[in-house]
């Protein structure tokens, strides 16, 4: 694969890339030519780096103006956007402007460099740029000749699709959009088809479950309540870190305030809490200063945490393809990792699913203080 820019290669050769990720192998090649780019892949398998190195090479330096604009559904994952693109950046002689725009910053110190000068680069949440652009007219979208939409699905969850769609709107016929997501969901495709000219699909299937280093183990709910099995179980585990997922932000709340009260080191993290709060929290969670986060799916998603000895799912994800998501938290690297799952009844289809997958799935239950085989 041939980089031209001297400086992104040596930008590549500092992260110490021995070889590139599938996903890179397959959207560079395509990107740099120009190509729209829907990429269905997972969290962790190189794609930032995929549409990043398209965009610098795309980048012409002596232009200072709006040439590049991304978006991310969540400010922790627009920093870490952020945070490869001026890696890329600083390798270059001739300075490149890139700019954040997420909550929780000073808005009228980002107006007033606005009307000073444009970034080349854009990097931020929709509801941000949106502000900027459309609100206030101070940053000139309309420039863009690439648009890239990181976890799309993700971003229609929590309802940013009518902001990108603006966006989008805004923008020069000739743009090169890309999106990329861990799934395609039916009501994104209206949107795809509004805006992209005949797209390169790109499927990175998901790294199976049973080549990493996790097992699986369900837990039944019989005429305990969940709160009760949950109690049970944090009693047996002695985890380094145990990611708690549950459904909705009113459950997390609930059981991060149960497990509180019994003396536990928890943290809780869910879409309502604030900027601010959430970058403490986080900046916390990488200094393994909390033995148990309970979240949504929403929340944890795209973050990565070192560490994770446990997931536990104190309830199923709806999706079932989020089992796969939640359970590779854990066993990374040369790790071995614990995944534990409560279940009813109900569950049997899912549990089929799963095993499909491969995943070995052990049946277990607590008693005198010790997970045992039933």
């Amino acid at each position: 694969m041939e980089i031209m820019k001297d400086y992104i290669n040596k930008a590549i050769k500092d992260l110490g890339f021995r070889d590139y990720t599938e996903v890179q192998k397959l959207v560079i090649p395509k990107a740099i030519k120009g190509s729209d780019i829907i990429g269905c892949s997972q969290t962790g398998t190189g794609k930032t780096h995929a549409f990043l190195i398209p965009i610098f090479e795309a980048l012409d330096l002596n232009n200072h103006d709006v040439q590049a604009v991304i978006t991310a559904p969540t400010r922790e994952l627009a920093q870490q956007i952020y945070n490869f693109a001026v890696h890329i950046a600083k390798f270059s002689e001739t300075p490149i402007d890139i700019r954040k725009y997420v909550g929780g910053s000073d808005r009228d110190k980002e107006i007033s460099r606005l009307k000073k000068s444009q970034p080349m680069i854009v990097i931020g949440t929709p509801g941000k740029i949106i502000d900027l652009s459309s609100k206030e007219n101070v940053l000139n979208l309309y420039k863009a000749k690439i648009f890239v939409i990181d976890e799309a699905d993700m971003s229609l969850e929590i309802g940013f699709l009518e902001d990108i769609d603006k966006m989008a709107a805004s923008m020069n016929d000739e743009l090169q959009m890309m999106v990329f997501s861990a799934t395609i969901p039916e009501k994104i495709r209206p949107f795809l088809r509004k805006y992209m000219n005949k797209p390169v699909e790109i499927f990175i299937k998901p790294k199976e479950l049973s080549s990493l280093n996790i097992e699986h183990v369900f837990l039944p709910i019989k005429s305990q309540s969940r709160e009760k099995v949950l109690l049970d179980l944090v009693q047996v585990l002695n985890p380094y870190i145990a990611l708690i997922f549950c459904n909705k932000k009113e459950t997390v709340e609930e059981i991060g305030t149960l497990l509180y009260s019994k003396g536990l080191n928890v943290v809780k993290l869910h879409g309502d809490i604030s900027p601010r709060q959430r970058k403490q929290v986080m900046d916390r969670i990488n200094k393994a200063e909390y033995q148990y986060i309970v979240a949504s799916d929403i929340a944890s998603r795209g973050i990565d945490i070192d560490g994770v000895s446990h997931v536990i799912n104190y309830e199923l994800p709806k999706d079932m393809e989020f089992y796969i998501h939640r359970s590779g938290r854990t066993g990374r690297a040369s790790y071995t990792g614990l995944a534990i799952s409560f279940y009813t009844p109900r569950d049997e289809e899912y549990l089929d699913f799963l095993e499909n997958k491969g995943i070995e799935i052990i049946y277990k239950d607590i008693k005198n203080n010790e997970l045992v085989k039933r």
